[in-house]
């Protein structure tokens, strides 16, 4: 999996592609590091990064190896935002993941530094609700020390106790690498490359 592609940014559902591509929807609050992800997954620098949290405000594409589409949305729970635009965000992202077919897997960042925010739970829910696929990724595990982590992971499994860790539970850092070949061995087969 190396080939990957900036399609578009998307601020409305009419301006998503036509073309009907497998979807990975990455989610998740403000500044958890979605793009560090993406850009450390496939070695690349195309998906832009801050220090300030609630840069991303669209809906953007990415085309992947021409076979599914890797898709970022905005980042949650980010103070500095007037509320009505927060709420703006959320009912497009909510009117994204109902109205769209094409979601294969949803995948939900948190800093494993830290406790999941209400609005972390909102979206567990929702997604479950719904029916998506979904796994959990522990991001910037490098900032902890071992027994941090196992700490966090602990603390994860009280909010989340359906996760699997290891199956439905990934702990990543874009820094070290840790979790990336998981990662590619499992949007690989979802998509058979």
């Amino acid at each position: 999996m190396k080939k990957i592609e900036y399609v578009k940014a998307v601020y409305g559902l009419s301006e998503i592609p036509k073309n009907e591509l497998p979807t990975v929807v990455l989610c998740g609050r403000s500044n958890v590091g979605k793009s560090s992800f993406i850009n450390s997954l496939f070695n690349t620098k195309l998906a832009k990064t801050s220090s300030l949290p609630g840069k991303t405000r669209s809906i953007n594409y990415y085309l992947v190896e021409n076979k599914f589409y890797l898709v970022d949305l905005p980042g949650f729970g980010y103070a500095k935002v007037s509320k009505s635009e927060r709420d703006n965000w959320q009912r497009l992202i909510e009117n994204y993941f109902t109205k769209n077919s094409a979601i294969k897997l949803a995948v939900h960042l948190i800093d494993s530094r830290h406790e999941p925010m209400p609005l972390d739970i909102e979206l567990y829910d929702f997604l479950h609700s719904r029916e998506i696929p979904y796994m959990l990724l522990l991001n910037k595990t490098d900032k902890l020390k071992q027994s941090e982590l196992a700490a966090s992971q602990k603390r994860i499994r009280e909010f989340f106790p359906a996760l699997i860790p290891g199956e439905s539970i990934h702990l990543y850092s874009s820094v070290k690498g840790t979790g990336r070949k998981e990662i590619i061995k499992l949007f690989s087969s979802l998509f058979i490359m």
